[in-house]
């Protein structure tokens, strides 16, 4: 059994990470997503709230589980004894920061990181640019699965 570890912070889960999941689903038999904390980020939703929220964006993967992941992702990784770890790619950007993160993770622990580019329609999606534009009271729903763009217009008080 191959098992892949989709780790973030998810703050907020977009179609773009649901994406993500559906193609690894396919190619996988199981996909974790692992919701972490990064210290240097401020987040809109409490881990809790994310769970919640990704749990029933992806309800109809039977092969998607969710898990709270703390400490250092490569050991996370291997507590669950998944050998893949699997990482979004907007652009060339993201490619430099991860390609960094993935070549740590492997010195540390010998965990393999798939990079799994985005499909075009999702490239300029981002997390911090959508609690931006959002908290202005634009519609997001465009970007991220239904419960979340729920979630952002009631943190934000707006409709969509």
């Amino acid at each position: 059994m191959i098992r892949v570890v989709f780790p973030g912070s998810f703050d907020p889960f977009t179609n773009g990470h649901l994406d993500v999941v559906a193609r690894a689903a396919k190619m996988f038999d199981e996909v974790i997503i692992a919701v972490g904390t990064n210290t240097s980020k401020q987040y809109l939703f409490s881990t809790a709230e994310k769970m919640k929220l990704i749990q029933a964006a992806v309800a109809d993967y039977q092969n998607v589980s969710l898990v709270e992941m703390h400490g250092l992702t490569v050991e996370f990784v291997q507590e669950l004894g998944a050998g893949v770890l699997l990482r979004g790619l907007r652009n060339e950007r993201d490619y430099q920061y991860e390609r960094d993160i993935a070549t740590m993770n492997f010195r540390l622990g010998g965990i393999e990181t798939l990079f799994m580019m985005a499909r075009p329609e999702n490239q300029n999606i981002s997390s911090s640019t959508l609690k931006e534009v959002a908290s202005f009271g634009a519609d997001v729903s465009d970007f991220v699965p239904a419960v979340v763009a729920e979630a952002l217009a009631s943190r934000f008080k707006k409709e969509i």
